[in-house]
């Protein structure tokens, strides 16, 4: 992946979403329409701390986030979503 030139705003983070589970854990083939969108992903892009919250996330940091958060966007060819750092439920 290339890296990105732009930059987000206080308080926002650009996540890669990791790709949806193609097979169930027995071997299942699961089909288009019932994959879940994925809630896990990478971090991308980090913006600047806000004035009153302290940014905790840092780029390569794998989150969960809730499942209607965000704003899904597409630059250069790739998805990703850009989440405000309290959407952030999980960081590993």
């Amino acid at each position: 992946m290339a890296e990105l030139k732009g930059k987000v705003l206080a308080g926002k983070v650009l996540v890669k979403p990791h790709e949806a589970e193609e097979k169930t854990a027995s071997g299942i083939i699961i089909p288009d329409s019932a994959k879940e969108k994925p809630r896990a992903g990478t971090v991308v892009l980090v913006g600047a701390p806000k004035k009153d919250e302290e940014m905790e996330l840092k780029k390569g940091d794998v989150v969960l986030y809730g499942k209607y958060s965000g704003q899904e966007i597409n630059i250069d060819g790739t998805d990703y979503l850009l989440l405000s750092q309290t959407d952030v439920l999980y960081i590993s």
